[in-house]
């Protein structure tokens, strides 16, 4: 579903990825962890070009190539993303938000649009908060709200950029909850998180980046349990002991 070949991407003379490369599967659903500033929001940013990369670098989401023109629209709408700030129109109800995309890029009946953003509100837990403003739902209410959005669109792939680190802790849980059964409906899904204990119990593969470069990735019984490079042992030691 999505393939990424020699990802490099620099900020002048800062380099932040250093020639990635990484193949994804159809429905499988994939946690990128390490430590702040290892490169692991640019990456996924990289896949549906919210961030330019360098020019011998390739990625192809369901076989389009991510790159400016035309076809970028065709990857945009085939990939749902979902910020760390939820991004959502303050001036627009929940309900509009959601409805929003499907109307505009997909061209959908205002009728049919309405019953499918009330479905996917239904879907994530909070149908009767349809009609308020964003303003006026908790944290964990409004980022539900994002992913309801980003699914309105039916998309291959869901990027998430740490979508639980924006809230507080008592509101993290109902956000992953509504993340783990999303999992189990094929979709084939990205996760920047720190939450490990979500990566372990939901990710097909756990990716450990440091400094710009995968430094391992298997399955999380392996990467959690069994890491075999130094720095991932030393990260998740940091991490998981206090």
């Amino acid at each position: 579903m999505i393939t990424i070949s020699n990802l490099k991407k620099a900020y002048g003379s800062f380099t932040v990825l250093h020639g990635i490369d990484l193949d994804i599967a159809q429905g499988e659903v994939v946690c990128v962890i390490g430590p702040s500033g290892s490169g692991k929001s640019t990456l996924i940013r990289c896949i549906n070009h919210l961030e330019a990369f360098d020019a011998d670098s390739e990625i192809t989401v369901d076989g389009i190539a991510v790159k400016p023109g035309r076809a970028l629209a065709k990857v945009r709408a085939e990939v749902g993303m979902v910020f760390q700030s939820f991004n959502l129109f303050p001036h627009m109800t929940v309900l509009r938000n959601v409805m929003l995309a499907p109307m505009r890029v997909r061209h959908t009946k205002t009728s049919d649009a309405e019953k499918y953003a009330r479905a996917l509100l239904q879907r994530v837990g909070i149908s009767e908060q349809a009609d308020k403003y964003p303003g006026q739902l908790s944290g964990g209410q409004q980022q539900r709200v994002a992913i309801a959005r980003a699914l309105a669109m039916e998309p291959k792939v869901l990027l998430f950029d740490e979508p639980t680190s924006a809230l507080d802790p008592e509101m993290v849980g109902e956000v992953l909850d509504v993340m783990k059964k999303l999992a189990g409906t094929g979709v084939t899904m990205v996760i920047v998180t720190h939450e490990m204990g979500f990566a372990r119990q939901v990710a097909d593969r756990v990716i450990f980046m440091d400094d710009g470069n995968i430094i391992e990735a298997g399955p999380p019984a392996q990467i959690f349990d069994q890491p075999v490079e130094a720095r991932t042992k030393s990260f998740l030691h940091a991490v998981l002991d206090h």
